[in-house]
């Protein structure tokens, strides 16, 4: 999508656009608050201020729309479709990696009730795996801060990827 034609979208309109983003309605009102944008860069900085630092209950509604880590998002949601695209930079993850992958899964679900999240693009099976096992000493505040900065990291990839 073009800038100037999100930039003259109505509000609502506007706020689909972003949703699959990050679903958190604070941080998409402010998204949408600051329009018109001269670039992308000034959208993304938008979105680094707005809704920061995330609340607990914002970050288990926008965790509700990501899948495990090595896992394929289901459904033909836009949100699921982005999951897919971000994961297939991960390649077919196979034995030894995919059995770790779903141990430290498990274990890190077991330790902070949540799934664990990370941004995938850019990232390779192994960096993944090296940062859940290092996430899994966090304590459960450190934890919830370094989601909500996941969570605003995959935001940013995604604004990128629709407006670059």
């Amino acid at each position: 999508m073009d800038l100037d034609e999100f930039n003259r979208l109505p509000a609502d309109e506007a706020h689909e656009v972003l949703r699959p983003c990050l679903d958190v309605d604070r941080w998409i009102d402010g998204v949408v608050a600051g329009r018109p944008y001269a670039d992308v860069e000034s959208i993304l900085d938008s979105a680094r201020r707005s809704a920061d630092p995330l609340h607990d209950d914002e970050i288990a509604q926008a965790l509700s729309h990501h899948p495990r880590i090595g896992e394929k998002a289901q459904g033909d949601s836009a949100e699921a479709q982005l999951s897919k695209n971000e994961q297939a930079g991960l390649g077919a993850i196979e034995g030894s990696v995919q059995e770790r992958l779903a141990a430290g899964n498990s274990a890190y679900e077991e330790r902070f009730d949540r799934v664990f999240l990370i941004r995938a693009a850019g990232r390779d099976p192994e960096e993944i795996l090296s940062e859940l096992e290092r996430r899994m000493n966090n304590s459960d505040a450190d934890e919830l801060a370094e989601v909500g900065e996941q969570l605003h990291q995959i935001a940013e990839t995604r604004l990128t990827g629709i407006f670059a």
